[in-house]
């Protein structure tokens, strides 16, 4: 999994809300159609970049495909932030002196 498909995915605001949806249910297309107030067909081209990217998957019930979050990649997502958070904690952020690596030392 790549983490910069999946944000890329997550980048457009209506993937990010079906997403958002599937994080409280399964959903099929139809009823995210209904909740959002957008196409079908909407639905399902969003639903592909997201499976594309791997952050959801689909299983069947009957004639129709329910859509789920996928555990792995919302746990690699929420890792690589919590890094992000520590690595942010950890920064000098003392603004007074340059902490440029280009800049000589005085």
């Amino acid at each position: 999994m790549e983490t910069d498909k999946m944000l890329k995915a997550l980048g457009e605001p209506m993937r990010f809300k079906i997403y958002g949806c599937l994080l409280e249910r399964k959903h099929c297309v139809r009823s995210l159609s209904k909740k959002l107030g957008i196409t079908e067909s909407a639905i399902s081209q969003h639903i592909k970049v997201m499976k594309e990217a791997g952050l959801v998957y689909g299983e069947k019930y009957g004639y129709h495909m329910h859509y789920l979050p996928s555990q792995e990649a919302l746990d690699l997502l929420v890792s690589c932030f919590a890094e992000m958070k520590e690595m942010s904690l950890s920064l000098d952020r003392d603004m007074t002196k340059c902490q440029c690596e280009y800049r000589e030392v005085e």
